[in-house]
């Protein structure tokens, strides 16, 4: 049987050289290897992207905040210990949390008894109250923002400051309240709805009221 003659290929005029068929056929197959490399890479991706997805929709999340939780009233019982008159603590539902319970420092030397609280939807309240305060401390405190109105809660008069619609940067006095009785002066402030900040208004006014030898707050 007479042999094939060689294929003439087109790009050249004539058949292929045993060299250039070997060259055509690595470089065929080294593109052959690229693609399918390329090809695993996209699996792969897609493989992890799966993964991470599994992960995000199976782990169990809380989203309830991660900061330890703080006992205000234990704390306040060695607290009343360095202070010179009956500290605040709020009696609020158990739904209520604290973040942090402590005697600070502020400015002129101002010392204040302080607790963060936590709401049920996870706005936050201030409580503070100082003793012996003047107005640069209650200025401090608002971020010298100009009182906006009162309130009376409990027969208490409390300065409110809010600030909710402003631009200015006013940290967390969002929105606060203010009064003081005998040497206490109270600053809340915080995130929370005008009923929360009530709330906690009303849940010390024995406290407020304690403090002057009257039993009636200054306003």
């Amino acid at each position: 049987m007479a042999q094939k003659p060689p294929r003439v290929v087109a790009e050249l005029g004539r058949p292929e050289t045993f060299e250039e068929t070997a060259a055509r056929k690595a470089e065929q197959s080294r593109k052959y290897r690229a693609n399918k490399t390329i090809n695993n890479l996209w699996l792969s991706l897609i493989v992890c992207v799966a993964v991470v997805i599994v992960i995000v929709l199976l782990v169990p999340r809380n989203d309830e905040s991660q900061l330890q939780s703080i006992d205000y009233r234990s704390v306040a019982t060695s607290a009343q210990a360095s202070l010179p008159v009956p500290v605040a603590v709020p009696d609020l539902p158990d739904d209520w949390s604290s973040n942090a319970a402590e005697i600070r420092s502020g400015s002129d030397g101002v010392a204040y008894w302080y607790i963060g609280l936590l709401t049920p939807s996870n706005t936050f309240v201030a409580l503070q109250q100082g003793v012996d305060a003047n107005e640069s401390w209650v200025a401090d405190q608002v971020h010298d923002t100009a009182a906006t109105s009162t309130i009376t809660v409990d027969g208490i008069q409390w300065t409110v400051y809010d600030n909710r619609t402003t631009s200015a940067d006013v940290g967390n006095a969002k929105y606060a309240l203010t009064t003081t009785s005998g040497e206490s002066t109270y600053v809340l402030l915080g995130t929370a709805d005008d009923a929360d900040f009530e709330k906690v208004a009303s849940s010390i006014s024995t406290n407020v009221t304690a403090q002057s030898a009257t039993g009636a707050a200054a306003p």
